[in-house]
């Protein structure tokens, strides 16, 4: 938890006066109980009204005073906790932003946004019910058994004795809570994850039919949080029964001896007034540790969730400066004995690859679905690191380059298409936001896509919808591919991104990609468009098997031979 609130340290002039505000909301709270006593003692039994009116009209004084105080720490108390909260959320998403994807290989897209939403509310929340709330009921017992003592030791034991037990008790409660509470969030994260997947699936399961099935999921789930929350509200409010009862058997044996040593001469009744005040506004600070207790639980649930994002990814971007930024590569790449797993302990995916592609040359990479081809993608761009083995760019390894430096020269088309909100135009120039017009357009040429775009209403203008679903498949590559060009890449990676495209617009694709002065490298499952490639590089299992042109694989390898024969012929 200490990671997580040291995002309050900028924040804390407010905090501090917003403790201050809270301290002297409580000094009046426990002034007010010896006032009373003593317009009992010195007012009402010597029937002295200017006394009664006098002390009357310094508590409601304070009264004011107390109230002021309360509205200015709410302010201050808001401002850290909110002020803290959006802070915590930027650097989590900062981290997620700039961590590798190796990194953030153990969270599910649903668990971080629970953390970035939920959990960063419970700790704002937190903060501020601390300061406004929480800071104040520990001391108000603390203060409040003190001034107890004060009045009259002797009925004061009874509290000494009753407070200590339920101190240990709540802390019990404490240490089980948030237990209870981690698991609440973990059942959120699953909740959200059945909702995020049906959400973008709406359209498949519907097809399939499978609207009840993904009900009876989501209802699963919904009732395993149901169960946990509850019984974790049920562990909540076992405390308040407890608290009453050992805090009301405090008051009633403070009312019992009072009475007998009021009539023995040894306290006076506004003592006697005073300390069951003093009990009473205890007991109430008590019944607030339950309020307390589960805050804290699920805050510190949350906080440890945090912390798992904040401290257990990386930071790809800091380390990697061995080019200067304006460093410009020409695109020859090695790829010497690589070898990558995307976790410790499993199978590799990709198992002792070599080969090397020349500037200007186009190489494709063909193979089985689960050949490795996307994860060989992956590596270029640094996305993944090698689990051994080299990755050269201009004969430098490209953990040695800076990332952004790489990245800067790279045109990637993912083989699952994304488009994001806003026009077509910000969607090429996604990558470039400071391109021209012209520069747009003539990358949408290549692409295949001007023509499409200048047919609609809005042209480049026009908006995509959510998930690009008033697009065509076709549509979404051509546009994703325009994006990657509109950089004018030294190395170009096509991962499977032509397959929506029909023989003839393909074709136009490639003979216009010619004109670009980079390296290509495109995974396809069209023999067709591998023939026009430079080389072809063949894989299995994760495994290189073969390189070379068509002659030579049809020639070598059986694997590529059948390939061949399942899309042209045995005649062929």
């Amino acid at each position: 938890m200490r990671t997580v609130f040291s995002y309050l340290l900028p924040y804390k002039v407010a905090a501090g006066v917003a403790f201050i505000l809270m301290l002297l909301e409580l000094a009046v709270e426990l002034l007010q109980p010896l006032l009373l006593a003593k317009i009992i003692d010195d007012g009402i039994m010597q029937e002295d009204l200017a006394t009664v009116l006098t002390w009357g009209a310094v508590m409601v004084g304070l009264s004011l005073l107390a109230f002021g105080a309360g509205v200015l720490n709410s302010f201050y108390a808001g401002h850290a906790g909110q002020s803290t909260g959006f802070d915590l959320r930027n650097a989590m998403f900062r981290k997620i932003q700039r961590s590798s994807l190796g990194n953030l290989q153990p969270f599910a897209t649903s668990s971080l946004m629970t953390r970035l939403t939920n959990d960063v509310t419970q700790i704002q929340n937190t903060i501020f019910m601390g300061l406004r709330i929480m800071a104040r009921a520990p001391l108000l017992v603390v203060g409040g058994s003190i001034m107890a003592l004060v009045v009259n030791w002797r009925l004061a034991l009874f509290l000494l004795i009753t407070v200590p037990l339920l101190v240990f008790f709540l802390l019990w409660v404490l240490k089980k809570g948030v237990h209870i509470f981690g698991k609440v969030q973990q059942n959120v994260d699953e909740v959200n994850h059945v909702v995020r997947e049906n959400l973008t699936g709406l359209r498949l399961i519907r097809v399939f039919v499978r609207e009840r099935f993904e009900i009876g999921r989501f209802v699963d789930k919904s009732g395993t949080l149901m169960k946990n929350t509850r019984s974790a509200f049920r562990l909540m409010e076992l405390t308040m029964p407890v608290l009453l009862f050992l805090m009301n058997a405090s008051i009633l044996a403070v009312l019992w001896f009072g009475s007998i040593s009021v009539q023995e001469g040894g306290a006076e009744i506004g003592e006697v007034v005073a300390i069951v005040n003093y009990a009473t506004r205890i007991t109430s600070a008590l019944g607030v540790f339950a309020m307390i207790i589960m805050v804290f639980s699920r805050a510190r649930a949350s906080a440890l969730r945090i912390e798992e994002v904040l401290l257990g990814t990386d930071d790809e971007l800091v380390g990697s400066q061995g080019l200067p930024a304006e460093k410009t590569i020409s695109g020859d790449l090695a790829f010497a004995d690589v070898s990558f797993s995307y976790e410790e302990k499993t199978a590799p995916v990709l198992e002792h690859i070599s080969f090397q592609a020349k500037r200007g040359e186009t190489i494709a990479v063909i193979g089985e679905t689960g050949a490795g081809k996307s994860s060989l993608f992956q590596l270029i761009p640094k996305l993944y690191t090698p689990t051994s083995g080299v990755i050269r760019m201009d004969g430098v390894n490209i953990q040695d380059t800076n990332v952004q430096t790489l990245r800067k020269q790279i045109g990637y088309v993912p083989q699952a298409v994304r488009l994001f909100s806003g026009t077509i135009r910000e969607n090429i120039a996604w990558g470039v936001p400071e391109a021209s017009d012209a520069a747009v357009e003539e990358a949408a040429r290549t692409a295949q896509i001007h023509g499409m775009i200048e047919a609609l209403p809005e042209g480049y203008a026009t908006l995509v919808g959510q998930q690009g679903v008033n697009l065509s498949g076709g549509q979404k590559q051509r546009i994703s591919i325009a994006r990657a060009l509109l950089r004018n890449p030294k190395v170009l990676l096509l991962d499977d991104s032509t397959s929506a495209l029909d023989t003839k617009t393909e074709g136009r694709f490639l003979s216009a990609l010619e004109t670009y002065s980079c390296t290509t490298l495109i995974v396809t499952q069209k023999l067709s468009t591998a023939l026009r490639a430079d080389s072809i590089l063949l894989l299995e299992h994760g495994k290189m098997v073969g390189m070379g042109s068509h002659e030579e694989l049809l020639a070598t390898s059986p694997l590529y031979k059948k390939l061949y024969e399942s899309q042209y012929g045995k005649e062929a």
